[in-house]
């Protein structure tokens, strides 16, 4: 059975980190450009293992047409590419007429474009089929939103919106971060991290997340990023605290897979609460706040001196254990995925638990697993779907009746990796303890001397318990 390390999320505070997304732009991309080399032993595990291919088709590697076509047409655009990167020194080097230049430099573009466009379409955002989503009715409280990562086109996208709908049974709406080919895409993500640069895909899915967050009919917005959508994630998170009220923040929930991720922002909603988060990081504690909205017209005060002025016509309560604003952030990454050591495992496991630790919120579960795929490496191992016992038969045809009982994943035991610090350094612990993560995923403390416990909701998945126990 795969280990899974469990890390608390950061508590946060005023202290101003001397690494992070803030900082300089060359100084980041040194470091980025660092750590990738110190992982690069990782690197075949971007697409290692190429099997099993446990849901068929809709594994980015299975033998379909449709992926062996995507495939070869990456593998074009790596051989163009390359020889384009590399001769780029050249262009000074050797006195060649700027013309020259300028007419190799704009077929060589008119040329990707298409290639590129044969992978992506015109569509930016793609709806799961219904024939997937079962339990569509029962949760039409509900909106999942994915945001995909690098070398997706427009049938990888659908594959992966159609295999969480399959899975969870709630429809998925994908917003398509369009690929430029596997090389670009690289390049394009040390300038999101480093540069903190908004393309045309985060635009457009920050605005598909804010007007989902202001549907009142909705209670809960699913949001779901996979390795370079985990950069974009970040940024969208950032943007919308920023402009979008609080209440509306709570609804929320932040799941990312192989997150590529160099920060990750939640703040607490009150000063208070984050104070007493940093007094003890080990000890639970709830927010409750509640809001009045009085209206006030000076002029119907007139001749009426002495009465109330003020109208209450609104109140709301809102109630969270982490005190945090969005409730629910957790990352999900393997071992052995050159992109979540990259980016989430290399700020969370990797670097000090010290207060200037960068910040990066959220609870992180460490599988001890290979591969980077959405799909076929972490859905296929975490959300193993069942087999149907007809062929052709299943959900909407897929061959598949949904996802298995028989979950290995989430019957795992999973060890608290911050439990290896010393006990005189548990002051300097800025990461919430095992009390106050079970709090806040299920809603009540632990008991007294409890070792064990049972985190029955931790994702807010219809699956099996996950055990968690001290180490």
């Amino acid at each position: 059975m795969p280990q899974i390390k469990f890390y608390g999320s950061q508590v946060g505070g005023k202290v101003v980190t001397p690494h992070s997304y803030t900082g300089s732009p060359a100084e980041l991309l040194r470091s980025d450009i660092w750590s990738a080399l110190k992982a690069a032993t990782m690197l075949p595990y971007i697409v290692w293992p190429l099997r099993p291919t446990g849901s068929g088709e809709f594994c980015e590697l299975y033998p379909s047409w449709a992926n062996l076509y995507n495939i070869f047409l990456h593998v074009v655009l790596v051989f163009m590419q390359l020889p384009f990167i590399l001769s780029v020194p050249f262009w000074v080097i050797v006195p060649l007429p700027l013309s020259w230049i300028v007419a190799g430099v704009t077929v060589f573009f008119m040329v990707n474009h298409g290639i590129c466009y044969l992978l992506n379409g015109p569509q930016m955002r793609y709806e799961s089929d219904p024939k997937y989503t079962q339990l569509a009715k029962a949760h039409k409280h509900e909106q999942w939103i994915f945001l995909n990562g690098v070398a997706v086109g427009r049938h990888w996208m659908e594959s992966n919106v159609n295999r969480l709908a399959l899975t969870f049974g709630r429809p998925v709406l994908g917003v398509h971060n369009k690929t430029n080919g596997i090389l670009f895409d690289v390049i394009q993500c040390l300038i999101q991290r480093n540069f903190n640069y908004a393309t045309q895909d985060i635009r457009d899915c920050y605005a598909a997340v804010k007007e989902t967050l202001y549907k009142s009919e909705l209670t809960k917005v699913v949001f779901i990023l996979h390795s370079q959508g985990g950069i974009e994630g970040g940024m969208i998170i950032d943007w919308l605290l920023q402009e979008v009220p609080q209440d509306l923040l709570a609804k929320l929930e932040v799941y990312t897979f192989g997150n590529a991720a160099n920060h990750f922002n939640n703040p607490h909603l009150h000063l208070l609460s984050e104070r007493a988060a940093l007094a003890s990081p080990l000890r639970v504690s709830t927010t409750k706040t509640t809001t009045h909205v009085q209206y006030h017209n000076p002029i119907a005060t007139i001749g009426n001196e002495g009465k109330n002025p003020f109208n209450v016509t609104r109140s709301s309560r809102q109630s969270t254990p982490s005190g945090k604003t969005i409730r629910y952030i957790e990352h999900y990454a393997h071992t052995s995925d050159f992109v979540a050591r990259w980016g989430v495992l290399y700020f969370t496991a990797n670097l000090s638990i010290e207060p200037t630790a960068p910040r990066y919120m959220g609870r992180v579960f460490e599988r001890a697993g290979q591969g980077h795929q959405f799909n076929q490496h972490y859905l296929d191992n975490m959300f193993p779907l069942k087999p149907s016992a007809k062929k052709g038969g299943g959900i909407g045809g897929s061959d598949f009746d949904g996802a298995s009982d028989d979950c290995e994943f989430m019957s795992s035991v999973v060890t608290w990796a911050s439990s290896k610090r010393k006990e005189e350094d548990e002051g300097k612990d800025e990461r919430e303890g095992l009390e106050t993560s079970f709090h806040s995923a299920k809603g009540e403390p632990l008991d007294r001397g409890e070792e064990g416990v049972l985190l029955r909701d931790m994702s807010k998945y219809p699956m099996n318990p996950v055990r968690c126990l001290r180490s």
